[in-house]
């Protein structure tokens, strides 16, 4: 999400996500265990903007929040943990065995430490290159270095997601984000808050992207979901992200409805998103 440079790469990482989640749906697995795999998938791909390609704080260091949830009300969430691998399998712990729905910093990453998730690595010479080059422009979120009031192309605000209906009419969202480029430390964005950028209840799925803190304004993923109660996914996300526009909201969402409508778009410079149906693959890098 923002500006997408490397689409190729971009486009391969999507097709496998999408392809694994599909599998497991085509076997008889859960909307949940697909939304799961293929976030996993994700996170594993440096080309992300979560787990292992998860952008720095503006110290250096990275924190990374994810969340799942089911429309059965089943939520769990992990906000600013450091030190996994895959965030989002973290999220789905505090969901199961927990009666928590968010665990954050320290906690979570000693929860995931009872948990059996090792210590793991993620800062790469990718994210340290991009906040250099962001600390050298000045950022928006630090006004005393910087009088622009615009994220730039390096400050990237990519979230990984997924949306899943099974074979039984059950839907789950998941969502992982390695937050935005030069952060302050302890900033958490969207992507774990109940409602903001993952939402599911028996009206629809929804995961969402884009500028956190105004996301979580709104409630954008929730909002959408609502909507869904009395119209199809594309009407319900069209409205809200009309509403986000006019407030000048950089942001995306992916959805399904109780019916199985997809949805899909935003306000973004551009946003990498696909689905498969029917056996059938749709990939896109829509641009405005």
């Amino acid at each position: 999400m923002g500006k997408i440079e490397e689409k190729t790469e971009y486009a391969a990482g999507l097709k496998v996500a999408i392809e694994e989640g599909y599998r497991l749906l085509r076997q008889g697995a859960s909307a949940l265990e697909a939304v799961i795999k293929a976030v996993v998938v994700m996170e594993d791909n440096p080309i992300f903007n979560a787990g292992t390609g998860s952008s720095l704080t503006f110290d250096g260091g990275v924190e990374m929040d994810a969340a799942v949830m089911t429309q059965d009300g089943r939520f769990g969430g992990v906000c600013c943990i450091t030190g996994v691998k895959n965030p989002i399998l973290v999220a789905e712990k505090v969901m199961v065995y927990t009666d928590h729905l968010l665990l954050a910093g320290s906690g979570a990453v000693e929860f995931a430490r009872q948990m059996g998730f090792s210590e793991y690595q993620v800062i790469t010479e990718r994210a340290r290159a991009r906040l250099e080059k962001m600390k050298k422009e000045g950022s928006p979120y630090f006004p005393r270095l910087s009088q622009r009031l615009r994220l730039t192309e390096e400050q990237k605000m990519g979230t990984v997601g997924a949306v899943a209906i099974d074979r039984n009419g059950h839907l789950a969202a998941a969502t992982s984000s390695g937050g935005i480029v030069g952060r302050l430390k302890g900033r958490v964005g969207d992507s774990a808050i109940l409602g903001a950028g993952t939402y599911a209840s028996p009206n629809g799925a929804v995961s969402c992207t884009g500028h956190g803190e105004e996301i979580l304004r709104i409630l954008l993923a929730k909002d959408i979901v609502d909507r869904m109660k009395t119209m199809p996914a594309s009407t319900a996300l069209i409205l809200a992200l009309a509403e986000a526009k006019r407030k000048k909201i950089v942001c995306g969402a992916i959805g399904f409805d109780a019916r199985g409508g997809i949805c899909y778009g935003h306000t973004a410079h551009e946003m990498a998103y696909g689905y498969k149906v029917a056996d059938r693959l749709f990939m896109f890098n829509d641009g405005k």
